[in-house]
């Protein structure tokens, strides 16, 4: 069979075109026929879904819920940290001299001042040593004197001269030492304190270097914290910390900073930071156990809410407020935290009605019933 043969006019051509490819024209017009069906197809259902989630959202009953007015307040960056109290100044007394103790005037828990007698040390030999010192000096120094006016009148050399004032200056040197060694046979107390423990008793056989008593100075108190390698920084700028006695029915008493550890103490890392107590009346005692009120950081003016009013959700965190009996949710940012309430630094405004109750049952735009109305946050507490 013979082939047609192709017009040579266009319409011709175009006929002839539009037939021979009529197959492949039909197949590639289903094929966008059915591409634009299933793009209408999809929007449809979108609308449609959409049209189910506002029927569903509209036809929800409205949520009971509690609000509560925000108004700025301040909150505080705080740490709560265990500690104890010491002696400002924990003194250990030693014999200076050997000797037999003959006397104890004081008691443990005794109050004391400078200068008070504590015990007694027998003097016999000492108060002799004195007198024999005594004497051995007035005679080179008598000696001196006699060889200083005849060697004025050129009798005696200069080297007898100078052996003498020599003889006579050490002589003085042991008498001097004499005197001290007797005055330490009387033992005193060298501050203001309490007699913690007394180890001196009458006929103790003491040598030098033999504990005598242990003194405390107790009307100022060392309250020890230790601070956490991570918080040194924010303790350095503080001037004044609350400590809180247990043993004194949870007193709070302020404490001045006095010293910061350079070196952490313990193996936790822990660098002690020294209070200065005032302990006039002598209630602290030592070893009582304290809470110290670190505040790190203070905000003023700022916005809080109950740290259980967020919602985190998909690395998400918000809230809900009520606005015309709607309830709109609000993202926001979080800063510091003081027990249990948290600061929102961005979301929320002075005067929106926060949801505190009924919050984790509403979605956004959903109608509420307010049942209970707060003015501020120290009712809820109430």
């Amino acid at each position: 069979m013979s082939k047609p043969i192709a017009p040579n006019t266009l319409r011709g051509k175009t006929v002839y075109f539009i037939w021979n490819n009529l197959p492949r024209i039909v197949l590639l017009a289903m094929i966008v026929l059915i591409f634009i069906l299933f793009g209408a197809i999809k929007d449809k259902s979108k609308l449609i879904a959409a049209n189910k989630a506002a029927e569903v959202s509209q036809e929800k009953a409205p949520v009971n819920a509690v609000t509560v007015i925000l108004e700025p307040t301040t909150i505080t960056d705080r740490i709560n940290l265990p500690g104890y109290m010491e002696p400002w100044t924990r003194l250990k007394l030693m014999a200076k001299i050997k000797g037999s103790i003959t006397e104890v005037l004081v008691d443990e828990g005794d109050r004391v001042k400078k200068g008070d007698i504590l015990a007694r040390i027998e003097d016999d030999d000492f108060r002799i040593a004195v007198e024999r010192a005594e004497a051995t000096y007035n005679l080179t120094k008598a000696e001196y004197g006699r060889d200083k006016s005849i060697y004025d009148k050129g009798v005696i050399p200069t080297a007898a001269l100078d052996t003498n004032r020599t003889n006579m200056q050490k002589a003085k040197a042991d008498y001097e030492n004499a005197k001290l060694l007797l005055s330490r046979t009387v033992i005193t107390s060298p501050m203001d304190g309490i007699i913690r423990h007394m180890d001196a008793k009458v006929g103790l056989q003491l040598s030098e270097g033999d504990p005598i008593a242990e003194i405390l100075e107790i009307d100022r108190m060392k309250g020890i914290i230790g601070i956490p390698e991570s918080d040194v920084t924010a303790v350095r700028k503080l001037e004044n910390v609350d400590l809180t006695v247990q043993a004194l029915g949870d007193r709070i008493i302020t404490g001045k900073k006095h010293f910061l550890s350079p070196s952490p103490e313990t193996a936790a890392r822990l660098y002690n930071l020294e209070l200065e107590i005032n302990n006039s009346g002598g209630e602290v005692l030592d070893g009582m156990f304290v809470r110290a009120d670190v505040v790190k950081q203070q905000v003023d003016n700022a916005l809080t809410v109950p740290f259980y009013s967020v919602i985190s959700r998909n690395g998400e965190q918000f809230v809900y407020v009520e606005e015309e009996g709607v309830a709109r949710k609000r993202e926001v940012r979080l800063g510091i935290m003081e027990k249990w309430m948290v600061q929102v630094t961005a979301g929320l405004h002075p005067g929106d009605k926060l949801l505190v109750e009924g919050h984790r049952d509403v979605e956004d735009k959903q109608k509420i019933k307010i049942i209970k109305a707060l003015t501020s946050l120290e009712e809820l507490t109430l």
